[in-house]
C-alpha cells in the first residue's frame, strides 16, 4: 500500500531513495496494523516510530544540505516544514498508543500518508527543478 511512485521522484538521487525508505517504514506500520496474530503491538510501534524520528532528522539534514548547496530559495520555508514533522512526532505519546494501539497506528499512517503526499509532491518536487 505505501509504495515510493514515479509520481513522487524528485529526481535528486539522495533524496528519492530517502523518500522510499521513509515510504518502506510506513509499509512497516500498514503491515503491523493488519497484522492480527501480534495482540500487543505497543514494542514494534515505538520501534516505528524511533526508526521514523531517527531517519527523518537524517533525511532532513541531506535534503537541507543539498538545498543549501544549490541556494535553493525555498530552503527556509522547508526547514521549518521539517521541524514541525519532528514536533508532531514528539506529540505522539506512548501511554495513550498503549490503549488504543491499532488506532494508534492509524493515526501515525494518517500523518504519514498527508506528510508523504503533500510535502513531496507540493514541496520537494520543487527542489529537483531548480
Amino acid at each position: 500500500m505505501y509504495e515510493m511512485k514515479q509520481e513522487y521522484l524528485t529526481g535528486i538521487e539522495l533524496i528519492d531513495e530517502e523518500h522510499k525508505k521513509i515510504f518502506e517504514i510506513a509499509e512497516s506500520a500498514y503491515q503491523l496494523l493488519h497484522n492480527e496474530l501480534l495482540p500487543d503491538k505497543y514494542d514494534h510501534i515505538s520501534l516505528i516510530l524511533n526508526e521514523l524520528r531517527d531517519y527523518t532528522k537524517k533525511h532532513f539534514a541531506d535534503e537541507e544540505a543539498y538545498m543549501e548547496s544549490i541556494n535553493y530559495k525555498r530552503m527556509f520555508t522547508q526547514k521549518i516544514q521539517h521541524q514541525k514533522f519532528i514536533e508532531k512526532l514528539e506529540e505522539f505519546d506512548m501511554d495513550s498508543i498503549d490503549e488504543n494501539q491499532d488506532a494508534a497506528i492509524l493515526d501515525i499512517l494518517n500523518f504519514l500518508a498527508d506528510w508523504l503526499i503533500e510535502h513531496i509532491l507540493e514541496n520537494d518536487k520543487r527542489i529537483g527543478e531548480e
